[in-house]
């Protein structure tokens, strides 16, 4: 019984050429034998691929249901030329642009390899309300990996000289080669014993023994930035961990801001509630309020204001960049909970006035 390509690549019919790659990608992926899959399934797939890849070789298919030619070859007319590089005898090649993120079996694109970076670091702070809303700074101690002070990273003794790494004779990288159904697959690989410098020292730095990098206790400076909220994250960049040839990671500190017992914030406005007496809200008055920033400030309030009502102070919120947010008070009266006989006369008096 004829094969089905179209139903071993799970493609319809009418798929594109990049739809047959893409399928073939993801199945090879998963069946190749280096990965642990099965062999024949993957010999199958490839050999389905070798006939939908191939405009000529599809239409016969399409019209005959066989092709007529390079039949009856070991992956039943898999031309590994067509991907280029594959010699005779099974040698190096470059199968990057159809098994793109194969990066443990075939490599980088070209052999290109990929800057190493140093391990990121989390940590959590406490911000007063005061910094979350005016800025800040805060100084932590860390103990990391960090580029030894002793060498400067290069891991020699200060004053000598750097020599070629013989393992991979100064390239940084090592080919590895290893063989499939397809041929000889060549992975290229960060060489261990120079760790992808391509130089080694004659004399190591007695510091970070060589290393580059040294674990040790680092003061970093942290900027609080004006409004920040609670639960967000501040990225420093290169304040993470060292590593020896690459660049440094990156610092992630996480602010938790301590509530303020008056003011809340809300967006780009503080929010505070002040009460009043009652007295106070039908005669109006001055009071008297301390802002964030701990300078007094004195708010009139209306005669005859309402019992719940907010007043807005433009720009005494929170300022960024020239962005200001406002102050918003919002005022509550309050009944006394105990009234004198004299209070209580005056009020029956407010009474028959109608109030």
């Amino acid at each position: 019984m004829a094969k089905n390509y179209y139903d071993i690549l799970g493609v319809d019919k009418k798929a594109t050429q990049d739809d047959v790659k893409k399928a073939f990608r993801k199945l090879a992926q998963k069946h190749h034998p280096d990965k642990g899959g099965d062999e024949s399934k993957f010999k199958e797939i490839t050999e389905a691929y070798s006939t939908l890849s191939d405009e000529k070789k599809r239409r016969e298919y399409d019209s005959y249901g066989q092709t007529f030619q390079g039949g009856g070859g070991q992956y039943g007319g898999f031309d590994p030329s067509q991907f280029g590089g594959f010699g005779q005898g099974g040698v190096e090649f470059d199968l990057n642009d159809l098994f793109e993120g194969f990066g443990d079996i075939f490599g980088g694109r070209g052999g290109r390899s990929r800057v190493k970076r140093g391990r990121d670091i989390s940590i959590d702070i406490e911000a007063t309300f005061k910094e979350s809303i005016l800025g800040g700074s805060r100084s932590v101690l860390l103990t990391k990996i960090g580029t030894c002070n002793t060498c400067e990273g290069s891991g020699a003794k200060p004053g000598t000289e750097l020599e070629t790494c013989k393992t991979c004779n100064g390239q940084g990288k090592m080919h590895e080669t290893r063989n499939s159904p397809l041929g000889a697959f060549t992975s290229v690989r960060t060489c261990a014993v120079c760790e992808g410098s391509g130089k080694l020292p004659k004399e190591k730095c007695s510091t970070c023994s060589g290393h580059g990098v040294e674990r040790r206790e680092e003061e970093i400076k942290i900027q609080i930035p004006k409004g920040i909220d609670g639960g967000e994250m501040i990225r420093m960049p290169g304040q993470g961990e060292a590593i020896k040839g690459g660049v440094s990671g990156d610092l992630y500190v996480k602010v938790h801001v301590k509530p303020h017992p008056v003011f809340k914030k809300e967006g780009m406005n503080l929010v505070m509630n002040m009460p009043m007496k009652l007295t106070d809200a039908l005669l109006g008055t001055i009071a008297s309020i301390t802002t964030v920033d701990e300078k007094k400030l004195e708010v009139k309030i209306p005669p005859m204001a309402e019992a719940q009502q907010t007043l807005r102070l433009k720009g005494k919120g929170v300022v960024i960049d020239g962005h200001e947010g406002d102050l918003l008070i919002r005022l509550t009266a309050t009944l006394p909970k105990k009234i004198s006989g004299k209070a209580k006369k005056a009020i029956e008096e407010l009474k028959s006035e109608g109030l």
